[in-house]
């Protein structure tokens, strides 16, 4: 498939810290067979991040998504808590050992964001950053 067609992975994820590990891999193979290898490094850690969040912070279900459309790789995770990601990081972050993984993905991605979902009758979120190919 050439790298200019869109698609699409999700990948449900356990409660389950070995699922970062998991998930890590996952991406990596998927970009090495689409061709992507400039985003791996990247885009693994931006998932580790998200995942890890999603799980290790909330209960329930989680997925991650990848999703390439137009030369920019979309990663984002799912989870059931309608709780949002803190926005206003302090620097004080940087230097500390919990809570630096949205700071990690502020500063590696070309953006971020997250909004809330409905799905199933459940409340939940999605996190997600974008990598630019270029």
């Amino acid at each position: 498939m050439p790298a200019s067609e869109s698609w699409n992975y999700t990948l449900r994820i356990p409660q389950d810290d070995r699922a970062v590990t998991v998930c890590r891999r996952t991406v990596r193979l998927i970009l090495t067979l689409h061709g992507l290898i400039r985003l791996v490094d990247v885009a693994e850690l931006m998932a580790a991040e998200l995942v890890s969040n999603a799980v290790r912070h909330t209960q329930g279900p989680a997925a991650l998504r990848l999703h390439w459309r137009d030369g920019v790789l979309r990663i984002g995770a799912w989870d059931a808590s309608p709780v949002p990601p803190p926005y206003d990081l302090p620097v004080a972050a940087e230097a500390e050992e919990a809570g630096r993984g949205l700071f990690l993905v502020r500063a590696c991605a070309d953006d971020w964001g997250w909004h809330p979902l409905r799905q199933g009758g459940g409340i939940g979120k999605y996190v997600w950053c974008d990598l630019a190919a270029a």
